[in-house]
């Protein structure tokens, strides 16, 4: 199966295109996006040489079912998903952070929280916590949205409020959505015998009201361990089984890749390909408790998803 990492459709009333790591985003006459999941898979804000068979398909029907899960909380900018890969919703006008939200200490946070960090992004951090730990209660620590090739950076909700992204009003309801999101996510991951270590999600407005954008709760925004031997191997210090990119991000780290300037990514076997695609299926099935079916196109899927958008357009 091949994998799907380029697109280039020219849509009614299109007016750009917007290829990000791994979604292509079109613009219908500035009040609809078209957003292709594409197989393209990133790692340290880098784009890997390879696609991941099915990641896209994995990625846009867990975010899909998880909008659908949480309108309830906020609204979103979901319309339809007339193909496996593809979301199609109303526009909005992006907030330049990503909120992020932490349960338990681990990842990026627990690498600088060993090196000695005891404030990450104006949340402040008790000592003597220990990798994998859970936060007291989930803490937000928003960075800003990079572009290509640059890095997110942290940011604090006092930063955010000084350089005006948000009002002190719209960073409340942020705020707000933000914990009851995370909260349904871990109630559900529950249900499936998984814990939601963190995520994180996008926001927009739209004539004038704050919508939840983009994916969630998918393995590439989010991570998740088993509940079932957590508690064990929390006690014993040892690594969490998971299911996340982290295991992508580990692998780049053990082959001397961590997308820093002259760091060159390894080799990428079909081995290697085909356990990552293993691994996003294992976590669709779940996470949403159903099997996964592959969608195989007769076909070429160019062309299925370029068919099955126009229905909707």
């Amino acid at each position: 199966m091949k994998a799907l990492t380029k697109t280039d459709f020219n849509f009614p009333k299109q007016k750009s295109v917007y290829h990000g790591k791994v979604r292509d985003v079109y613009n219908i006459n500035d009040e609809k996006l078209v957003m292709v999941a594409t197989d393209r898979i990133s790692a340290f804000d880098v784009i890997l040489p390879k696609g991941i068979p099915f990641k896209g398909q994995v990625l846009n029907q867990i975010a899909s079912k998880f909008l659908d899960a949480t309108t309830d909380i906020c609204p979103n900018w979901k319309l339809s998903s007339p193909d496996p890969m593809v979301t199609v919703g109303v526009m909005c006008e992006g907030f330049p952070v990503e909120m992020i939200v932490r349960g338990y200490l681990c990842g990026s946070a627990w690498r600088a929280y060993k090196s000695g960090v005891r404030e990450i992004c104006g949340v402040k951090l008790p000592d003597g916590m220990r990798e994998n730990e859970k936060f007291p209660t989930p803490i937000i620590t928003p960075t800003t949205k990079a572009e290509i090739g640059e890095h997110d950076a942290d940011i604090s909700k006092e930063e955010i409020l000084a350089k005006g992204l948000a009002t002190p009003e719209e960073y409340a309801l942020l705020e707000k959505y933000t914990l009851a999101l995370f909260q349904r996510g871990t109630e559900i991951a529950a249900q499936r015998g998984l814990i939601l270590v963190d995520t994180k999600y996008e926001f927009g407005k739209h004539d004038g009201v704050i919508y939840l954008m983009d994916e969630i709760h998918t393995p590439d925004s989010s991570r998740y361990f088993y509940a079932e031997g957590y508690a064990e191997k929390f006690a014993k210090g040892e690594p969490q089984k998971q299911l996340s990119k982290e295991f992508v991000r580990e692998w780049l780290m053990d082959n001397g890749f961590q997308g820093k300037a002259g760091q060159e990514v390894p080799p990428m076997t079909d081995e290697i390909v085909a356990s990552i695609s293993d691994r996003y299926i294992e976590l669709y099935e779940h996470i949403t408790g159903e099997q996964f079916q592959k969608e195989e196109a007769a076909g070429d899927v160019l062309e299925r998803i370029e068919k099955n958008v126009l229905k909707v357009l």
